[in-house]
């Protein structure tokens, strides 16, 4: 991952800004959580066209905080294509790289 690193004018800390993300790899595919379903469980609205219910690995839990709207990497379940696991939560400057290079297009146009 590129990292430039510039200072931030409201404090003076360095700030990072990348220029990558990582890509969805073999059946992966980036989706937007659409809603909350409680627990660990949301749908989010898939690439391909489909809308699948969607969990959060037990490992991931705590990690990955999402809301309605944010833009994901979600894993297919083997044996239920409807179904998938979240193992990736874009930061706003990667959903800015991923627009940039044209793997994601604006959300209201695409869903």
């Amino acid at each position: 991952m590129e990292r430039k690193k510039f200072h931030n004018s409201k404090n003076g800390e360095p700030e990072e800004s990348i220029s990558r993300a990582p890509l969805p790899k073999g059946d992966e595919m980036i989706g937007v959580v659409e809603q909350r379903l409680g627990g660990n469980k949301m749908m989010v609205a898939c690439l391909d066209g489909k809308t699948r219910n969607c969990r959060v690995p037990g490992r991931l839990k705590r990690e990955l905080w999402l809301r309605p709207g944010d833009v994901v990497i979600v894993k297919p379940w083997e044996f239920d294509k409807d179904k998938a696991d979240i193992i990736l939560k874009y930061r706003l400057n990667q959903i800015a790289w991923l627009k940039r290079e044209g793997y994601l297009k604006d959300e209201s146009s695409e869903f």
